[in-house]
């Protein structure tokens, strides 16, 4: 090769490789709500900022919640906050610690009417006797076995939505096994007990949002993964 051309030839050939270099650390420090964790687990929750999250209508977060220390918390009034995305079947893996009540609502038709077409699972502070309206409880539609949240404390509550099936496990203890299909009528639970509910939860949607509830109390969720279930 002629010496005079391959100084030239050289630095372009560095420059493109310091250029794919640059754009391989650009994608690698890219990370969003539905950035993969490996084995079918997604992250939700960035542990940034609200990236991938709106409120009831669609838009920005209410200003009330914030981010602190990898966990949005709700610090003051800020409204219910939404998944952009919806979901089926999944398994729904995060933390909780709260000062009072707060839900987590899964698979919502319609954010702004979440109640009549969403699943609650409820989260509370520990109470002496579990009812359809303490921690863990599909709420007002089955109490939890067992209380098994912590006060104070970070809890781990893992969430199984397949099919009419919801399971929820919290600090590894099972606590509720609910089949839809046996809730057949409104306001009425299998058990007799009367609901809220206008229709049938197995008549609710089985796509939807994800919410966390805000009910007047401070809330912190972290660490929110989802395993999308076929």
């Amino acid at each position: 090769m002629n010496r005079f051309h391959f100084r030239p030839l050289v630095s372009l050939a560095l420059a493109m490789l310091l250029g794919l270099g640059c754009l391989a650390a650009s994608a690698a420090e890219t990370k969003g709500p539905a950035a993969s964790k490996g084995d079918g687990w997604i992250d939700l929750f960035n542990g940034k900022d609200f990236t991938g999250w709106q409120n009831a209508a669609g838009g920005p977060p209410g200003p009330g919640w914030v981010i602190e220390d990898g966990a949005m918390v709700r610090a003051r009034a800020a409204g219910d906050l939404w998944t952009k995305d919806r979901f089926g079947d999944f398994v729904l893996d995060l933390e909780f610690k709260t000062e009072g009540n707060s839900g987590i609502f899964i698979r919502t038709g319609d954010p702004k009417d979440c109640v009549q077409t969403g699943l609650e699972i409820q989260v509370y502070t520990p109470v002496a006797k579990p009812s359809r309206g303490s921690c863990g409880a599909l709420y007002d539609a089955m109490a939890p076995a067992k209380e098994a949240s912590k006060k104070g404390q970070w809890n781990h509550v893992v969430i199984t939505a397949k099919g009419s099936r919801i399971t929820v496990v919290m600090n590894d203890e099972p606590i509720v096994d609910a089949d839809l299909d046996r809730w057949t009528e409104p306001h009425k639970n299998p058990d007799g007990s009367k609901n809220k509910y206008n229709k049938a939860l197995r008549d609710f949607p089985r796509q939807g949002h994800i919410g966390l509830q805000d009910h007047g109390a401070k809330v912190a969720y972290r660490n929110i993964k989802l395993k999308p279930l076929k």
